[in-house]
């Protein structure tokens, strides 16, 4: 089964989704489930008392951590 949704979005971020799209020779509705999954593995992440970040590959080292979610 699947479910449709309705998303309100600032013209700004759908010019930034389109980008995506192009780049990643994808559509907005995969970039949506993708950003989701995303979404929900950070919460996941959280709750079990974890942090979400980018990692500079070489090194290893947190570039930034992303709060928020």
């Amino acid at each position: 089964m699947s479910v449709r949704l309705n998303v309100v979005l600032s013209d700004e971020l759908n010019r930034e989704i389109d980008k995506a799209a192009v780049e990643t020779e994808s559509n907005k509705s995969e970039i949506f489930r993708k950003a989701l999954q995303l979404y929900l593995a950070a919460r996941n992440g959280k709750l079990r008392g974890l942090k979400l970040g980018l990692v500079e590959p070489t090194t290893e080292k947190l570039q930034t951590e992303i709060v928020g979610l």
